[in-house]
């Protein structure tokens, strides 16, 4: 079995994240791509849309893709959580032959600093999802998915602009944002 590995905060869901997904299932050889969208990132101290609220959009966006499964291992950690841990955790749960991890372009210049570095590299091929604005020479070092949509959930957490957010939660967005 060969997974890929999909992880992030996704505060709130965009149209990225999906492009992202369709992109890895049609350019990756894999049988399985796992979401797992984090409790609380350990770079950040706060979120925007609870834990369980993003895993249900989450579940509601792509409960139609087949491969498809999200992952709520990070959420019922209650804590911040890192790769590492996660990309174990699965790897004792499926014994795939190989583990993709899916990550940002923006996340390449401080990929350094994640917990367990050199023992995580180990363990996973890193795949890069291309990022407008974001562009670095040490992309070329990875496996990539090009997406280029220029857009980020932090903006959308400043903004929201329903374009951006996939059709499937624009309402649910819209009643959480009137009831901040």
């Amino acid at each position: 079995m060969r997974i890929a590995i999909f992880g992030g905060s996704f505060d709130p869901l965009h149209i990225a994240h999906l492009a992202i997904v369709d992109n890895a299932l049609n350019e990756l050889d894999i049988d399985k791509l796992i979401i797992v969208p984090t409790y609380l990132n350990p770079f950040k101290n706060s979120f925007y849309l609870d834990p369980k609220t993003r895993f249900e959009l989450l579940k509601k966006v792509f409960h139609k893709f087949g491969k498809v499964e999200i992952s709520d291992y990070e959420i019922n950690q209650q804590k911040p959580s890192y790769s590492f841990n996660t990309v174990n955790y699965l790897k004792n749960l499926y014994n795939p032959s190989k583990i993709y991890l899916i990550i940002g372009e923006d996340n390449i210049e401080d990929l350094n600093k994640w917990y367990k570095y050199d023992e995580l590299k180990e363990l996973v091929e890193f795949v890069v999802a291309s990022r407008a604005g974001f562009e670095t020479k040490k992309a070329n070092e990875f496996k990539s998915l090009d997406i280029n949509i220029n857009i980020s959930s932090t903006q959308l957490r400043d903004k929201i602009d329903l374009d951006y957010i996939p059709i499937e939660i624009k309402d649910d967005i819209l009643n959480l944002k009137r009831k901040r």
